[in-house]
């Protein structure tokens, strides 16, 4: 059914009900109420990267993985097979009145806060740093989730809104304070596109103040979201973080002024045990009924829009066999596949399926460093070093040594430290290659603890691997045996020691529970990595020349606004096979550009486009992405593409936040990653260039 008719219903439902009973449809954990035919809803299910927390799903690479792909059809894809797979589990587990959290089909995801300071923890479960890049993936993602038809597939959440990311520590008090100019340039368009464009059906507010004002009770951003962008959907406390305004951010003084403060701005639903106080706030005339029932409205507006209210609808055909189906495993794959970045590669990759391959490191038989979080459970894991067992069975030797504790100093708690570095050491000299994975999982880089996230680390401290692992690489790359680095992160990580000495360097991100297969795939040149990153790679040293990590403010930060040299660029990625641009031409809508693949090596690229305001000191002071396209060429085939460009990109952001017409002299390139010299020097090849006016 369509939105009107969903909430005509939905008014009429809600007429029927007591006020308590509306009251008690607020919370995220919504009861029964059985003289209406209402079952239980829980709202709180998660799908960042394929269904999570709820048993079984297919697992993909993680949000920061799919992002480096670059690649809106396959993500769109990869939302579908999300929203199919939780819709075989729902229908499976509601027909045994299974209504627990994590089995619904509201999903809050996407994540599209900016990857602004690469020491955030949660900064692997975005899509980057580029408002641009961030709002093109997000809005395919929420596609894929929702469904193309009038009855959603399932209900996508954009979280969390807004000017979110760190520091985790401070995040139940913190006051992130953002311009005029960063909120409209930076912050808030992919939120916007979202909402206008994607037409998410909810937005999750965020844990922290925003220019003084919880984020889950801002009028400044509730005005934009309902106001500006005409939002219909609903609005979502992130978890207790309503709560926070009488703990943390002490803008109330108790849990039922806390919740009346949430309702009356806007905040639909609480995760959380807030609004478990509404009737204690009706009680004390801090809200009236009509501030319930415009909530409950929406709420049920969202259910009757799933299907879920006993009207029904093609989705409940699916059957629990469309969870972890081949089709699905094979998507994994290729996003597994497709998002590995090749960082430097001195002619070693790719490897030969032959002699010893010497496989070391804390990463190397890791099931967590395949899954970064928010995760489901695979059936079947495959780590890399399987994986290479696997790929060498009856061509070659493989050693392992595991090198090194992840970020402890010792492996067995009554052994000296480094008890595992003489093993490596003796592996690397036996070998005739080396594979060396390093990197972080969970433990390291993630979410701060709290009720609903146990395992939670918070930020970094710095872009470097922990000290045994920096030993290990020391040792490792001493030996002097040909040596593939290979990283297993979500974020920056400064590895200068491994540009200078190794000789290839291979980021694989999380790559998902079986994404180990993907990786030897790549190593061994079944597939050409064709990954682009969609954060910088700074040096550590470069931290203190930015701007502190409370600050918000956007000097210095990413690639838009980063003057000096960074260890690797936004948008650079290698390739096995050559490939060329010619005949790059442009107006303001479209730039059309032949790509001709020069090698024997068939293979994937991404075609990036740039673009810079020539005649403008608002604009940003590094060309901006403005479209990209990703292609498959065979070798030695040649094709043209016709590329749209971004309409926001021919516009610059005034100090006091208006967006207005550029100034009409733009540069724009094409390449396969920024036109920089740090690009080009590291890559061999350089952008093409054209005027707009």
């Amino acid at each position: 059914m369509d939105r009107k008719t969903a909430e005509e219903k939905a008014r009429a439902l809600i007429a029927r009900m007591t006020l308590r009973e509306k009251a008690s449809q607020l919370r995220f954990d919504s009861p029964a109420i059985e003289r209406l035919g209402i079952p239980a809803y829980n709202w709180w299910n998660e799908a960042l990267h394929g269904v999570a927390r709820g048993g079984t799903a297919t697992s993909f690479p993680q949000a920061i993985g799919l992002a480096a792909m670059f690649d809106e059809v396959l993500l769109q894809k990869l939302g579908d097979a999300a929203a199919t797979e939780g819709r075989a589990k729902y229908n499976a587990l509601a027909a045994q009145n299974d209504r627990d959290i994590y089995h619904g089909l509201s999903f809050w995801s996407p994540n599209i806060n900016i990857f602004r300071d690469p020491r955030w923890g949660r900064g692997h479960e975005t899509y980057g740093e580029d408002p641009y890049l961030s709002s093109r993936l997000g809005q395919a993602y929420v596609r894929g989730l929702q469904g193309e038809g009038e009855t959603l597939k399932s209900a996508a959440c954009a979280k969390h809104f807004a000017v979110h990311s760190g520091p985790e520590a401070l995040r139940h008090s913190f006051n992130a304070v953002a311009s005029p100019k960063d909120l409209e340039e930076t912050y808030l368009p992919a939120f916007e596109d979202l909402v206008k464009k994607a037409k998410v059906e909810s937005v999750m507010g965020a844990y922290n103040r925003t220019n003084g004002e919880p984020c889950c009770a801002s009028r400044f951003l509730m005005g934009k979201l309902r106001g500006e962008w005409g939002f219909e959907g609903h609005f979502v406390s992130d978890c207790w973080a309503i709560r926070d305004f009488h703990t943390g951010h002490m803008v109330t003084k108790t849990s039922a002024e806390s919740a009346a403060l949430a309702l009356k701005t806007g905040c639909d639903l609480n995760c959380g045990n807030s609004y478990q106080c509404l009737m204690s706030a009706y009680e004390q005339e801090l809200i009236d009924e009509e501030d319930i029932d415009r909530a409950a409205v929406r709420l049920f507006t969202t259910r009757y829009l799933l299907g879920i209210l006993g009207e029904g609808s093609a989705y409940d055909a699916i059957p629990y066999t469309a969870v972890e189906c081949p089709e699905h495993l094979a998507l994994a794959h290729e996003a597994a596949l497709k998002s590995c970045v090749l960082l430097k590669n001195d002619g070693l990759l790719p490897l030969k399926a032959a002699g010893t391959v010497g496989v070391i490191g804390p990463n190397a038989d890791s099931r967590g460093a395949l899954i970064g979080n928010y995760y489901g459970t695979s059936s079947r894991y495959i780590t890399v070093l399987e994986a290479i067992q696997d790929r060498m069975e009856g061509k070659g030797r493989v050693l392992y040594s595991e090198g090194c504790h992840l970020f402890r100093d010792r492996v067995e708690a009554l052994a000296q430290d480094d008890d595992r570095l003489a093993e490596a050491v003796a592996v690397a000299r036996n070998s005739d290659v080396v594979i060396l994975t390093l990197g972080y999982d969970e433990r390291i880089e993630g979410e701060e603890p709290d009720d609903g996230n146990a395992v939670g680390s918070g930020d970094k401290e710095d872009l470097l691997l922990p000290a045994p692992q920096r030993r290990l690489l020391d040792a490792v790359l001493a030996v002097g045996k040909p040596t593939v680095v290979l990283l297993l992160a979500g974020s920056s990580v400064d590895l200068s020691a491994a540009e200078e000495k190794a000789d290839a360097i291979l980021l694989a991100w999380y790559p998902g529970a079986r994404g180990g297969k993907a990786v030897a795939e790549l190593l061994f040149g079944d597939a050409s990595p064709s990954g682009k990153l969609p954060v910088t790679f700074y040096k550590n040293e470069q931290l203190a020349e930015m701007p502190a990590f409370t600050d918000y403010s956007m000097r210095g930060r990413t690639y838009r606004f980063f003057t000096a040299e960074p260890l690797y660029p936004f948008g650079y990625g290698l390739s096995y096979a050559d490939m060329a641009l010619s005949d790059l031409t442009a107006d303001r809508e479209t730039a059309r550009v032949t790509v001709t693949n020069r090698s024997a090596f068939a293979a994937e690229e991404v075609v990036e486009l740039y673009l810079k305001d020539e005649g403008s000191p608002d604009a940003p002071p590094n060309p901006i992405l403005c479209g990209f396209q990703r292609v498959r060429l065979a070798p030695g085939e040649r094709r043209t593409l016709c590329l749209a460009l971004d309409a926001r990109a021919f516009t610059i952001v005034r100090a006091d936040g208006a967006r207005v017409p550029g100034s009409g002299r733009w540069t724009l390139w094409a390449g396969f990653g920024q036109p920089d010299e740090r690009t080009a020097a590291l890559s061999g090849k350089s952008c093409l260039s054209v005027k707009i006016a």
